[in-house]
């Protein structure tokens, strides 16, 4: 019997899933897909238009989409939003600036139908900067308090040190592994 269980877990282990990572230009998502693809920080440029990666992280599989986050591109952003069982929101904690429009792209994008089922993890990410936002402050400006009835979870991060990405990263794996499939 334990061998039928152990044989019907590996496939439901074996899903892939499908996530996206989104945010402002300059955030960090794509340092962010490569430290967690090859485990180390590899030099970036901005991205324009979009990279797709296959992520094997501990017994999860991911395609991570990394979509650019220029101001011309994220209109394209929903093109993607099908089938996504996860999106990674990655937000540059020590940008005040640009918090308000970070806010209003996350919530443009949590209002689409293709995307209401999907997990949501924010990275608060840049916390070895001066100046960072703390989680408390970051929550408050994404105005987090107001989502209803979404799975999600932030996490503060630096992608460039590596730091927070584990903790995420298995927050992530446990909530897609006993979503309902």
């Amino acid at each position: 019997m334990g061998g039928v269980l152990s044989y019907f877990r590996n496939l439901i282990d074996s899903k892939e899933y499908r996530i996206l990572i989104l945010g402002l230009d300059g955030a960090g998502k794509t340092t962010i897909l490569y430290k967690l693809q090859v485990g180390e920080i590899v030099t970036t440029i901005p991205t324009i238009g979009f990279n797709v990666e296959h992520v094997q992280y501990k017994n999860l599989k991911f395609q991570v989409w990394d979509l650019g986050g220029q101001t011309s591109i994220r209109p394209y952003w929903r093109c993607y939003y099908a089938n996504a069982d996860a999106v990674i929101y990655v937000v540059d904690s020590a940008d005040k600036d640009r918090m308000g429009v970070s806010k209003g792209e996350l919530v443009s994008m949590l209002e689409e139908e293709e995307l209401k089922d999907a997990v949501l993890l924010i990275l608060a990410n840049k916390q070895d900067l001066p100046g960072k936002m703390t989680m408390a402050e970051v929550h408050k400006a994404l105005g987090l308090e107001t989502l209803k009835n979404r799975t999600f979870q932030i996490c503060p991060t630096s992608a460039k040190k590596g730091e927070g990405l584990d903790a995420a990263m298995d927050w992530l794996g446990s909530t897609l592994s006993t979503k309902k499939l």
